[in-house]
């Protein structure tokens, strides 16, 4: 006796059809399950016999064969439960087989029979839709995310007893309907503002301007000048992220097992602030099964790493190609997964070993050779991928009491988005560059021109202040974007004094 079952699985941050087939016949009683499944799927066999037994329904063991098909792309998950058991009880002729070819099926199985909730949901609802077939059946709590992709007939299910009765049309589910509009401008809000932070007012003006062409950036300061609370409010003056934006951000979560149950959609631009001691597969993705790490989980949104130079050299390194490419390759021997990076990054740092060689109010204890040894941790390429360097001093306390109310995070962003508009207009027909932080040497050539006043200006500023060689297209890019937050056609001189004073660390000597 044969069943089969449409299932799904991710591989990647994409996803694919995978048939589940049952064959039953007589023998000892023996469980096998073929197709590349990892340790998950091969112990379901156990979960599977529980839940249909506490399910009620009757089962003699047999000689039982699980096939996952394709047999050459490796099973991974407990989300293969359900549609197992649908299929050992279609091949017990239990369950009407015309309607199993409309419905993927996906659940994790309790020994009870209940439908537990499952990864990347949202992965597979999509890839439903793309397949052309009716719908998907998908644990309860899965049903808000699964609804994110559109045209499709989303069927919430608790056990599986509810799941064959529905299949037998002896209770009727009514598929989940999701308004995703109201969903996803509800979710577009957030909690930190630009108006809570008191002082500050230049660094607020380098992050906006950071904002506006999606520039890497660090602040240097002592401990407490707010350098963490100051990067936590980056997302908030960030463009407001598009639908598919939102759903390319949300797969990744769901893969991961990050989306909290019923969330279904992440509206606002993430913002991943790993410790320092992370590894550099948790910080890029891997393991034996590649998972996405920490500069995918920041797609869309912001990346920080606060006290930068505590980062493992070689964790930081791993960082160049995806600042560089936008997206993050993870090579094994059976597979090579490419998982999105786009994101912004956002560093601190403290200026010396104990902080305070910068600090009026406070002595410095290290010697000009620690300080320079712990600015050394920062390789020369990865701070080559770091446009803006700003200085953040300590907070005065006439700025602590004020009772000033700075600008909100909602009156930054409208200028931010007024000069991401003039970049995606200057950008139009180019494929991958969208803002100022993607040119390459040769668009910086044609965009970036300055009068002789602008060159006069930067020639001095790399020769007399010591500015060194990278700072020079650094310069140029920041200048442009200022110029787009000023709705100027052209770089004035002002712009590019504006730019250099954004490379501090680069000043030969400074520290």
């Amino acid at each position: 006796m044969l069943g089969q079952v449409l299932s799904g699985s991710v591989l990647g941050i994409n996803a694919y059809i995978v048939q589940v087939e049952a064959h039953l016949e007589g023998g000892l009683p023996y469980i096998a399950t073929v197709g590349l499944p990892d340790g998950a799927v091969r112990e379901s066999k156990d979960r599977v016999l529980s839940a249909i037994k506490n399910s009620g329904y009757y089962f003699n063991l047999g000689r039982t064969v699980i096939n996952l098909a394709p047999a050459d792309i490796k099973k991974e998950g407990a989300a293969f439960d359900l549609p197992i058991a649908v299929g050992i009880l279609s091949a017990q002729r239990r369950v009407k087989v015309e309607n199993l070819s409309d419905y993927v099926i996906l659940g994790e199985l309790s020994l009870d029979g209940n439908v537990r909730p499952i990864h990347g949901a949202l992965c597979i609802a999509a890839q439903v839709v793309k397949s052309g077939l009716r719908g998907i059946i998908v644990p309860a709590e899965n049903a808000n995310e699964a609804a994110m992709a559109q045209n499709l007939e989303v069927i919430p299910v608790g056990s599986l007893k509810e799941t064959v009765n529905f299949l037998n049309g002896l209770h009727q589910i009514e598929p989940y309907r999701a308004d995703i509009d109201d969903i996803f401008s509800n979710r577009r809000k957030y909690i930190e503002d630009f108006a809570d932070v008191k002082g500050q007012e230049h660094v607020k003006r380098a992050l906006e301007v950071a904002a506006a062409g999606s520039h890497n950036i660090v602040l240097i300061g002592p401990p407490g000048s707010g350098k963490t609370m100051l990067a936590k409010r980056i997302p908030t003056i960030l463009p407001a992220m598009s639908f598919k934006e939102a759903l390319e951000t949300t797969k990744i979560h769901s893969i991961a097992g990050l989306l909290r149950l019923g969330e279904g959609l992440i509206a606002t631009r993430p913002f991943r602030s790993p410790h320092h001691t992370v590894s550099d597969a948790g910080l890029i993705g891997g393991g034996p099964i590649p998972r996405p790490g920490e500069v995918s989980l920041a797609h869309h949104g912001v990346l920080f790493l606060d006290e930068l130079p505590e980062f493992k050299k070689n964790v930081l390194e791993v960082m160049r190609q995806p600042l560089e490419d936008g997206e993050v390759t993870i090579a094994r021997a059976s597979i090579t997964l490419t998982y999105p990076a786009e994101f912004m990054l956002a560093a601190a740092m403290n200026p010396c070993p104990c902080g305070y060689y910068t600090d009026p109010y406070n002595e410095c204890t290290c010697s000009s050779t620690a300080i320079q040894h712990y600015l050394s941790r920062i390789s020369g390429p990865l701070l080559d991928r770091i446009d803006i360097h700003v200085d953040v001093p300590a907070v005065k306390y006439s700025d602590l009491t004020s009772s000033r109310v700075g600008e909100n995070s909602e009156t930054i962003r409208e200028r931010v988005e007024t000069a991401r508009r003039r970049q995606l207009d200057r950008f139009k027909g180019h494929a991958r560059l969208f803002c100022n932080a993607r040119m390459d040497p040769k668009d910086i050539f044609r965009y970036c021109k300055l009068d002789a006043q602008g060159h006069k200006l930067l020639e001095t500023a790399i020769t007399k202040l010591n500015l060194s060689a990278r700072a020079y297209d650094r310069i140029l890019k920041v200048s442009r974007t200022i110029a787009d937050l000023e709705c100027s056609n052209k770089i004035e001189p002002a712009h590019v004094s504006e730019a250099i004073q954004y490379r501090s660390l680069d000043r030969i000597g400074n520290y």
